[in-house]
């Protein structure tokens, strides 16, 4: 099968022409664009480098079925050559904290900002830490919309899904917490013009 050609559009051009697709080009996607989109998603900020965002990429179309079931029937799911579930894992954090830190640290302070690392969360709860883990995740996010549309891809950011269901579908632990769920793919429609609030709407200058 031919896949469609994607051309790179500058982050101008990713951002003003994102929109949100529901129907896709029934393609597989390149592999090569998919794990770049998702080494350009994880380059995104997290405090501390954390790193907490893990991404659930399905291309399995019987495993698709389901979780168009768990998200309400929404035809997007399944529509989409892949979709990627974005989510936190604190938990998974605390117990590889040393990976996150930086290895020219060298050995004993690698140790000692990772055991820093660990003090500043678990003092918190499950729940606590868990949401702040997901402030990251949402950044991660909005990074991934931005890298699939500057390669030429589509996708629609979907939080119209059941977290319980979802979490068991992909056998993920009880204590993540979801930034949502991402189809993408090449479009099969053009999808609605932006319509925001204008700068000065939105905005207070001090």
């Amino acid at each position: 099968m031919t896949l469609t050609a994607t051309k790179p559009l500058s982050m101008t051009e990713a951002i003003e022409n994102r929109r949100s697709i529901r129907k896709f080009v029934q393609e597989p996607m390149n592999q090569d664009d998919l794990q770049d989109i998702l080494r350009l998603a994880s380059l995104a900020p997290t405090a501390n480098n954390v790193q907490p965002t893990r991404f659930a990429v399905i291309q399995n179309k019987e495993l698709q079925a389901r979780l168009q079931e768990a998200a309400y029937n929404q035809g997007q799911v399944t529509s989409a050559p892949a979709v990627i579930v974005v989510y936190s894992d604190m938990e998974d954090f605390l117990q590889s904290a040393e990976e996150t830190v930086h290895p020219n640290m060298g050995e004993e302070q690698i140790k000692t900002r990772a055991a820093g690392l660990r003090s500043n969360f678990e003092g918190q709860d499950v729940a606590q830490r868990g949401q702040w883990g997901l402030t990251q995740a949402n950044i991660a996010f909005g990074f991934l919309m931005l890298a699939a549309r500057g390669k030429g891809y589509d996708s629609v950011p979907m939080l119209g899904f059941d977290p319980e269901k979802v979490k068991e579908l992909l056998g993920l632990p009880q204590h993540v917490q979801f930034a949502g769920m991402l189809p993408i793919g090449h479009r099969a429609e053009e999808g609605f013009p932006h319509h925001r609030h204008n700068v000065e709407r939105i905005s207070t200058f001090y």
